[in-house]
């Protein structure tokens, strides 16, 4: 277990050993690629010649293939595009290697000196149904014929896939890419169109512009049918959106906040945009979110196209977020880029959370470092367990590059980023990422060159030791906060500490953690927290860097607040006189400060640190808070509450949501008000969501029917910000009618945006054979990269829980064959919900789904499934705890 006493330098770099990494005798210089899908049938040929340079004498050379056929392989002494005379062609012999992925290209005489070369050969392959590699992505057009895109996705390690290359992220090259496009259709790729001509039989051979140096993983090529809008010009960059016929209308607000963008990290970072061309590319089918493939960032529809009209404020919110995020890749990943997959996490991280100032500076309104507050809380969940892992994590094979996109790599990465950038200061952060970028631009790094950069610039912070201690270990603190009286000047003192924080007071029994192969994971010991101490109200806090030994501060006026601000990824426990003064004080605190009170309390009663009725004296302090992420943890917790309560209690549970809900329902109201603030959507949507399903507020159910039923029937549109609150609650309490409406929505979606609205809502589903259907949808008809999501959803449903458990059980390989593999995990992150227990006290489904998930799951992401047992584990001791403590809820009200 590494400490903040090591060396922060230590591991840094590592290359996660030498299992399967491709020899260092040769380098990539350049690739000339001829790519030729046949979208009819589904299959791909191509052509590629590799310039390299053979560093070492070698009996062979070893790339990267997978699922692909190799003839007329060529190795020519000279590179071409230096203008060196072609020598004699050597034959060579192929060796495939489908474990190891690799190709060996031998020569069947001799070896090969060092020098200047190039390797040609020709390949062909299946356009695969998985959704990595060059994949089939599918849509109905609107007369009911079935079309094909093939597209790319190749982060992590899917290149392999496509062509023979040198995949490993430090083995740039250029790529010059050309392309057969079929008649009728539309291909695109990193670079802009460079010339064009006929191909016999229709269609044209397209050649692209040659790339920057990069890594094979940021290559792209999209075929299709497919439309551009006309390109905008943006300083110079031509910014289009790609989209399916018939969607050109949904692009207004990709455009805009892409525009926004561009110029916004230009000017932070102080460099131009490393291409001339920026294509948004909009599929039905995508593993992912987006990826930030040079020029060609492709994303799933419904995060990149929407109708402003008819989306809700925080589903845009999300789809500015993940187009900043995307493009913030242009410099942080693509221009300077992590020399080996244990660094990904700083590549994700410091998109997030420039994707986040990015956000801020595009729509101030939206406060979006607030509603980053709750990713935030999925991080510290996470991180609370003992099956957590450093962030920088040693990567050994694929699956293992896989499983590090995670909570832990985008979101605490991003938080610690964060907390470090308000602890230094904007200016001095920033101009450390600007040294950084135009050090080792083109080029590789590990996450120590960043902290040298920034150390320069942070005078005598000791920025990689801080940086050490939160990255190369497990976990994060609770930071102790005790009041001891008046100091030398009269202010209050304040004694602050630090212990490990987690649910569980000690790791569990469970298997699928006990395979890690030895490598440091787990909660660490100490941390160098960055701490801004303030009083409650206060616009300059104390800047106090904690160790292992505890530290005083003396607070000049109001409450002490010691994660002033709230841009600390740690929880604080504070002592009785402390918490007294914030509860007083709790409507001067800032909205992060509130947030983070609530929060830390709730996550102090599911580690059995504070009993409930300590949750219900902070709660009962929220008044007429106007914030929905501060009542998000609210409602999240007594919505865990009555997931996991003895039936007999769940009225209890009931009635506390309606005393704290009902009366900022009837404040927010139904509709849309004059004066409104960016804040009261969500605010609404929240409360009716929470009233209209676990609260039992009836007359919120009815009115949620209403306008489900008004909509239907075509007499009136439900707001687009309430529109998923009354799908949910419609859900909750649907019959066959009511699904079949739901479905049939789905089936014929107004935009992506609604296609999803109305698919999520099945999550919420309480009739086990409902459940049922729309669980064997999940196999057939509901898209691949959907159904995890879903199913996850079903499984922490109390009601349906159990029956989609015993699905998961019976059609766990057929998943494996459909699912994407990096979203398999993502069906038992519901399993948490199953934690309910008998009047014994015993676990009703826990231990079942331990034994099974043990033999059932292997690779790497094990690791990331003994996360979602061990959360499992955590809410089987609260349900333990619950019928002593549920009573302590009775008569919660706010306090005003």
């Amino acid at each position: 277990m590494t400490t903040s006493g090591v060396d922060p330098g230590a591991g840094s770099g590592a290359l996660g050993g030498d299992e399967l990494r491709l020899p260092r005798g040769a380098r990539p210089e350049r690739y000339e690629l001829l790519i030729s899908p046949d979208l009819s049938s589904g299959r791909f040929s191509g052509v590629a010649r590799i310039e390299l340079e053979v560093l070492l004498d070698l009996e062979r050379l070893v790339l990267n293939a997978l699922e692909l056929g190799i003839e007329a392989p060529e190795l020519r002494p000279g590179w071409a595009s230096a203008g060196d005379e072609p020598g004699e062609p050597r034959s060579l012999a192929i060796e495939l290697d489908e474990e190891r992925q690799e190709a060996a290209f031998v020569p069947t005489s001799g070896t090969v000196a060092p020098g200047r070369y190039t390797l040609s050969c020709s390949f062909s392959g299946v356009l695969n149904d998985r959704l990595s590699g060059f994949y089939r992505s599918v849509y109905v057009d609107d007369e009911g014929v079935e079309r094909v895109i093939a597209t790319t996705q190749f982060e992590e390690t899917d290149a392999r896939r496509a062509f023979p290359c040198f995949d490993e992220p430090d083995l740039k090259a250029v790529f010059d890419i050309t392309i057969d496009e079929p008649e009728g259709m539309l291909a695109v790729s990193n670079s802009p169109e460079l010339s064009s001509t006929a191909l016999a039989g229709g269609g044209r051979r397209v050649r692209f512009a040659p790339t920057i140096k990069m890594s094979t993983y940021l290559v792209a090529f999209v075929v299709g049918p497919l439309e551009a809008t006309p390109a905008v010009d943006v300083d110079g960059v031509a910014l289009r959106v790609v989209h399916r016929p018939g969607r050109g209308h949904l692009v207004s607000l990709a455009i805009d906040a892409a525009n926004h963008a561009l110029r916004f990290y230009r000017d932070y970072f102080g460099l131009p945009y490393p291409g001339t061309k920026l294509d948004l590319v909009a599929l039905p089918d995508f593993a992912s979110g987006a990826m930030e493939n040079l020029g060609c960032v492709t994303f799933r529809e419904a995060l990149l196209l929407a109708d402003p009209e008819h989306t809700a404020r925080a589903e845009m919110e999300r789809v500015v977020e993940v187009i900043d995020h995307e493009i913030a890749h242009m410099w942080f990943g693509d221009l300077v880029t992590m020399r080996w997959w244990n660094g990904i996490w700083l590549n994700e991280a410091f998109a997030t959370f420039m994707a986040l100032c990015c956000e801020d500076d595009y729509r101030p309104e939206w406060q979006v470092f607030v509603s980053f507050a709750r990713r935030r809380a999925s991080a510290l969940g996470v991180d609370g367990l003992h099956t957590t892992r450093p962030v920088e994590f040693p990567v050994r094979r694929p699956d293992e590059a896989a499983a590090m996109f995670d909570v832990l790599t985008y979101e605490k990465g991003a938080s610690v980023l964060w907390m470090l950038e308000q602890y230094l200061g904007r200016a001095s952060f920033r101009e450390g990422v600007r040294r950084y970028l135009a050090r080792h631009a083109y080029g590789n790094t590990d996450a120590v060159d960043l902290w040298e950069a920034i150390g320069a610039e942070a005078g005598e912070v000791p920025v990689r030791e801080i940086m050490g201690s939160w990255i190369l270990q497990g976990g994060h603190p609770l930071v102790s906060a005790r009041l001891l009286g008046a100091g030398t000047s009269g202010s209050p003192t304040l004694e602050l500490s630090q212990e490990p924080f987690s649910y569980l007071p000690e790791p569990m029994d469970n298997p699928l953690a006990e395979r890690d192969e030895g490598r440091s994971s787990g909660i660490g010991s100490s941390w160098l927290v960055p701490l801004l101490v303030g009083g409650a109200g206060g616009e300059r806090p104390h800047r106090v860097l904690l160790g292992a030994s505890p530290e005083r501060v003396e607070v000049e006026r109001g409450a002490p607040v010691v994660n002033a601000g709230g841009s600390g990824f740690f929880r604080v426990g504070y002592d009785a006189e402390s918490l007294a003064g914030l509860l007083a004080s709790f409507g001067v605190l800032r909205p992060l400060e509130r947030f983070n009170l609530v929060a830390d309390t709730w996550a102090t009663c599911l580690a059995g640190r504070a009993r409930l009725g300590t949750l219900a004296e902070v709660l009962s302090h929220l008044g007429d808070d106007p914030d929905p992420h501060v009542w998000s943890v609210a409602i999240g917790a007594l919505g865990l509450l009555d997931t996991l309560a003895p039936e007999v209690d769940r009225p209890l549970v009931a009635g506390a949501a309606r005393a704290l809900l009902l009366p900022q329902l009837e404040r927010v109201g139904w509709d849309p008000r004059p004066g409104d603030d960016e804040q009261v959507p969500m605010l609404r949507a929240g409360l009716v969501t929470a009233l209209g399903t676990f609260g039992r507020a009836e007359a919120v159910s009815a009115r949620c029917v209403e306008l489900f039923a008004d909509e239907v029937a075509g007499r009136a549109v439900v707001d687009a910000d309430l529109a998923g609150a009354v799908l949910a609650v419609v859900a909750y309490h649907a019959g066959q009618a009511e699904l079949d409406a739901i479905l049939a929505r789905y089936r014929a979606p107004r935009d992506p945006m609604d296609e999803v609205r109305n698919l999520s809502s099945l999550g919420r589903l309480r009739d086990p054979g409902l459940a049922e259907q729309v669980l064997g949808l999940c196999l057939t008809e509901i898209r691949s990269q959907n159904a995890p999501y879903l199913i996850a959803s079903m499984l922490s449903t109390r009601e349906i829980g159990p029956t989609t458990w015993r699905f998961v059980e019976a059609h766990l390989p057929e998943m494996m064959d459909r699912f994407p593999a990096n979203s398999i995990h993502r069906v038992f992150e519901g399993i948490p919900g199953l934690g309910q227990v008998d009047a014994a006290g015993t676990p009703r489904y826990a231990d079942q789904v331990r034994s099974f998930l043990d033999s059932a799951i292997q690779g790497a992401r094990r690791r990331l499934v003994a996360q979602s047992v061990e959360r499992l584990e955590a809410n089987v001791r609260l349900a333990r705890r619950l019928p002593a403590e549920l009573a302590e809820l009775g008569g919660l009200a706010p306090r005003r």
